[in-house]
Parts: C-alpha cells; structure tokens; sequence
C-alpha cells in the first residue's frame, strides 16, 4: 500500500530571483524525502498600481498561492526579502489575508520554515525572519529552523541563520547562491519535510 504524498507549501515573493532561488533549493531538498512534494506558490505585488493591473496569475514563475494550497498543505515555508528589518510589504499583506484559515485551525500543528535575502551582510536578516514567525506562530505551526549541527552554518561568510535560510544578494541584486547557502536552504526544506512526515506517521 502506497503511502500518501505529502505536499509542503514554499510560499515566496521575489523581486529579483534571489528569494525565488532559495525556494527552489529548498524544494530540492524537500523532495528528497520520500513521499514528499514541494509545491512552490508566489504572491502579487502590492500597490495601488498593481492592484488595479495585475492579472490573476503571474506572467512567469510559481503561480499564486490559494486557500486551498494553505488549507491541503502538510508544512509551510515562508519566504520574503528584507525591507527595513521586515517581511515585504506583499508577504505581509498575503498573511494578513489568511484570517479564514487562522479561524478554520487549517495550519495548527503543522511545521512551518521562514527564509529572506537581503542586500548587504547585516541588512535585517534575522529581524525578517523572527517577524515573519510570529504569525505562523499565531496559527499554531511549529516552527523549523536550522541547528548548528548543519556544518555549512558555521562556516558561512554569507547567509545562512539558525531562524532560517538566507542569502546576501549585495548591491548589484545577485540571485546566485554561495555553497553554503544553497546547502543551508536545501537542509532547511529536506528537515521541513522530514518533520512532516513524522507528524504525519
């Protein structure tokens, strides 16, 4: 008998492809775990401009994240670039929007992982990624980061938290990881599916 395939949510938003890389690396990593599947959704642009024309679906990339992909999903990562110390305004304005599913109890128990990119070394990594936990705490997820026991952590001259993945794009906005961060962001999305499959044994 087949087990159940198990999806886990990578929720981005990305300006320039440096947030977008690290979902897609954790979603390596994700799908090294057997019965698991990374599902990578995206969110809109916010503006008064954008609200009035964007399309409902993106031009190019992951498609935008729905009720439904929050309501089936086994774990959730979440992903945003720095902006002054905190999630972008898109991220933010997508969490706000999840009042339904924080009064349904649709993520409650569920594992849930934060991930962000920022211009420079010590340009609010760690301030995003605590603030984009504290409302996935709200829901009742429990929360996944990254141990000391990952070697790359140590080692990093770039990225790499233990709140979670990161990436130092630089002022040119590069999207390409280094070694360890590409290794911290694929360790962080296979643990995530790990913990998902073990709460869901």
């Amino acid at each position: 008998m087949s087990q159940k395939v198990l999806p886990v949510l990578i929720v981005y938003y990305s300006l320039h492809g440096s947030v977008r890389a690290l979902a897609q690396r954790m979603a390596r990593g994700v799908e090294s775990v057997e019965n698991c599947e990374a599902v990578l959704r995206t969110v809109p642009p916010v503006s008064a401009v954008c609200e009035a024309v964007a399309g409902s679906v993106p031009d190019e990339g992951a498609p935008y994240c729905t009720a439904g992909d929050l309501q089936n999903c086994a774990a959730l990562a979440l992903g945003s670039p720095t902006r002054f110390g905190n999630m972008a305004a898109a991220v933010k304005y997508f969490i706000d929007g999840t009042m339904p599913q924080w009064l349904s109890g649709d993520l409650i128990g569920k594992p849930a992982a934060v991930f962000t990119s920022s211009a420079s070394q010590h340009g609010g990594q760690e301030s995003t990624l605590l603030t984009m936990a504290l409302p996935l705490l709200h829901h009742g997820m429990l929360l996944c980061g990254l141990p000391y026991t990952e070697a790359a952590l140590n080692r990093t001259q770039s990225g790499g938290t233990p709140y979670g993945a990161s990436h130092v794009a630089g002022a040119a906005g590069r999207s390409d990881l280094s070694g360890d961060e590409a290794e911290l962001a694929f360790a962080q999305g296979r643990r995530l599916a790990e913990l998902a499959r073990k709460l869901n044994a």
